[in-house]
């Protein structure tokens, strides 16, 4: 099983992508790539730009990865109750070139924040559109207060009831 997991977001000391790839670890017998979304940075999308571009470069690479994955794993960082602009313009991008981003591939939905909400609000955003773009959504988990609950130095959940739960979801990808 091919699994591809990513941030979104461009913070480079991301912790959503510290949770997408400590998720993508629990994963038994997978080849788990783990994807930045700074590799894949174009312009701010717009009618104008695509006329003037085309598909750039960028948004078809983002596209084949998700096509050549079995299973999808993504962590939402939450900027002002939604997607970052960097995960949105990629997004965007893509979904000009097929609507079915997602590609019917299994996906395991994530978000965590510093603070209690956990990023709930754009992870709720996530799993209610990813249909809409051929997402086929097995789970979706919410970390509260990361730095509660994570040790960065280890990559791993440090909850047990948080690290039970996404063990759980991490199964549904199969």
């Amino acid at each position: 099983m091919k699994v591809l997991a990513f941030a979104a977001s461009n913070s480079k000391q991301s912790i959503n992508k510290q949770l997408a790839t400590a998720a993508s670890q629990l994963i038994n017998e997978a080849d788990v790539e783990v994807l930045d979304i700074n590799d894949y940075e174009m312009p701010i999308f717009s009618m104008e730009r695509e006329q003037e571009l085309g598909q750039p470069a960028q948004a078809q690479a983002f596209f084949k990865k998700i096509g050549e994955a079995d299973a999808l794993i993504i962590s939402f960082a939450e900027h002002n109750g939604s997607y970052t602009a960097a995960y949105k313009n990629l997004f965007d991008w893509t979904s000009r070139i097929d609507q079915k981003v997602f590609q019917g591939k299994p996906m395991l939905l994530l978000s965590t924040s510093p603070g209690p909400g956990g990023a709930s609000n754009v992870l709720a955003a996530a799993a209610g559109s990813a249909p809409y773009f051929a997402g086929d959504v097995k789970a979706q988990l919410s970390v509260p207060s990361f730095y509660d609950n994570f040790d960065p130095s280890t990559c791993t959940v440090t909850n047990p009831e948080i690290l039970d739960q996404l063990q759980s979801a991490v199964t549904l990808l199969k």
